[in-house]
């Protein structure tokens, strides 16, 4: 029997774990885990396995990568902000951050490959805009499982590992990070090729997760308030789900937090619907010339064009639950806060990462966060120079193409053939 079930909160059922992505009943919802264990237990285990309890996960892979929290002194002073704890999820040696690939996004690829290989079978495809596929490429070259990545032309420079492998499928796609997702789901369509599945991959939330609970480990509690820039939203539900966790533990209180979610503008449809009052995202009204608009954004790894808003237990349940609130940050905006945070904290930032220190200057001017509260700025990538000096960075070459508008079909034959060789 594994230490987990999973849920369905909708329709309430419960089910093992096969690799399940969705609940078998067809509903619109997000299925959770449920473990047996009410209680966090910290393993003797390096990086994120510290809390595999925790994780929809039996075995690990030990890989120091792992969420790290710390007291701001810096930015705290800024800002006046008198209790401000950064959840730094990249590479700062001098603070125990060990993400070699300097993103959060490394949190989630670990525990999904090792739930992909103790529940499912086959070979795991991920369409990414960058960190998600550079992650996924690091944890193959960790762990010598194979994985195919998808990702638009012009991210393809981004995805590099700190050791040779022949073990990832590279294919590269004209077009946004949308088109990538699209030629991911065509390839998945041929037996042997398997969604990783993105928000609906409860690995990969409760991967994310752990910034939460590194934090109330630290803090000793749930922060007052949760920030973070967000492109689909899965790490605010996984923020909320992981304090859910805790309350449930007993030990670091019985409040959620409040989640401050940002979007870089001029994409941000999951403002204007918060805004509007509405579960639904309306594309005519809320992603108006979305192309042109992702174009010009500082932070395009934020541009999710089918984000988990209105789906049960997504973003907007989430800011529901948690008296959420959404921010816009203009790319100037982005810039200022990133300089503002290197000069007070002395570590580079992935842009997003600055995305969601402008929100929260944001929320301190305009009293959103009162400067005495608990604070967890989750910074969800840097570290980059840190990094290029300390590692190799062998760039990933592109194995396939995927002209505009011709979808995946043409290629899975090849791909299918470059994982028989390589599985």
């Amino acid at each position: 029997m594994r230490p987990y079930t999973l849920l369905c909160p909708d329709c309430g059922q419960r089910m093992e774990d096969h690799y399940t992505l969705s609940c078998p009943a067809g509903c619109n919802a997000l299925i959770r885990t449920v473990y047996l264990k009410r209680t966090l237990d910290l393993r003797n285990e390096p990086g994120i396995f510290r809390f595999a309890d925790w994780l929809p996960v039996e075995g690990t892979i030990p890989s120091p990568a792992g969420p790290v929290t710390y007291r701001s002194e810096g930015l705290a002073r800024d800002l006046g902000m008198k209790n401000l704890w950064i959840g730094f999820s990249g590479y700062w040696p001098e603070r125990n951050a060990e993400i070699a690939t300097c993103s959060f996004k490394e949190l989630e690829a670990l525990p999904t490959v090792v739930r992909m290989k103790e529940t499912g079978r086959g070979t795991l495809v991920i369409a990414s805009a960058g960190n998600t596929g550079r992650a996924f490429c690091q944890t193959a070259a960790v762990t010598g499982i194979p994985v195919v990545v998808v990702v638009p032309s012009a991210a393809a420079e981004r995805l590099w590992t700190t050791r040779e492998t022949e073990k990832v499928c590279l294919v590269t796609v004209d077009g946004d990070y949308s088109d990538a997702i699209a030629a991911a789901n065509d390839l998945c369509t041929h037996a042997g090729l398997v969604p990783e599945g993105g928000a609906k991959n409860v690995a990969r939330r409760d991967g994310m997760g752990t910034v939460m609970l590194d934090a109330a480990v630290t803090i000793g509690r749930i922060p007052d308030h949760y920030v973070q820039a967000v492109g689909s939203g899965t790490g605010g539900i996984a923020a909320w789900e992981a304090a859910m966790r805790l309350i449930g533990d007993g030990r670091f209180g019985g409040a959620l937090p409040r989640l401050h979610l940002a979007q870089n503008a001029p994409f941000v449809p999951m403002v204007r619907a918060w805004r509007a009052g509405r579960r639904e995202i309306l594309p005519e009204t809320d992603m108006r010339d979305a192309r042109s608009a992702i174009a010009t954004v500082y932070a395009d790894v934020l541009t999710n064009r089918n984000p988990p808003y209105g789906v049960g237990g997504g973003v907007f349940d989430a800011l529901t639950a948690t008296d959420g609130a959404m921010y816009a940050v203009e790319n100037r905006d982005a810039r200022d806060a990133e300089k503002r945070f290197v000069e007070a904290e002395a570590i580079d930032l992935d842009p997003a990462a600055a995305v969601a220190v402008a929100a929260l200057i944001q929320a301190v001017e305009t009293g959103a966060i009162d400067p005495h509260a608990t604070v967890l700025l989750n910074i969800t990538g840097g570290g980059y120079e840190r990094a290029a000096e300390d590692h190799d960075q062998i760039v990933v070459r592109p194995a396939f193409h995927v002209a505009a508008g011709t979808g995946a079909g043409e290629i899975a034959a090849d791909v299918l053939s470059w994982v028989k060789r390589h599985a």
